[in-house]
């Protein structure tokens, strides 16, 4: 009895171990506002290619104050998915002008009473000077209409 005891137990503890990474994950509901959605355009100023997710940071008006700020576009795709799907960090260049349609702000920025805006962006599209969307979870060669077969 007691060895099959053991036995349960071990297996117990290995699969509650097993579901440790499962919490490590987070909705973006906890940090962005679904109802405070916004376009902006502005200038790259930093891309940073690690995971867990890209993040576009870049200059551009706030509409609230009218005052050119510093934006960080946080929990974009992952890496891996990005690359997979034919993207690559050049893709999007420091110095490019983007425009972010549809992104949403940060649960402090819809606070009436706050006092300090941190300017995060959650989800959105990208999309570059040229009227190219980038670092979406469509392939490269979906947004830019190429197929495989040539068609």
């Amino acid at each position: 009895m007691a060895r099959y005891s053991r036995f349960v137990w071990l297996l117990g503890f290995a699969l509650l171990l097993s579901t440790v990474p499962v919490f490590g994950h987070h909705g973006s509901a906890s940090v962005y506002d679904p109802n405070n959605k916004i376009t902006l355009k502005g200038t790259v100023t930093k891309l940073l290619w690690a995971n867990p997710h890209i993040e576009v940071y870049f200059d551009a008006v706030d509409p609230v104050s009218g005052k050119t700020v510093s934006w960080e576009l946080g929990d974009g795709q992952g890496v891996q998915h990005l690359y997979k799907n034919g993207w690559r960090q050049s893709d999007l260049k420091v110095g490019e002008t983007i425009t972010v349609t549809d992104a949403t702000r940060s649960w402090n920025d819809s606070d009436k009473n706050v006092k300090s805006m941190d300017y995060r962006l959650g989800g959105g599209v990208i999309t570059n000077s040229a009227g190219e969307k980038v670092f979406t979870s469509l392939s490269k060669e979906e947004v830019r209409g190429d197929s495989a077969d040539g068609k």
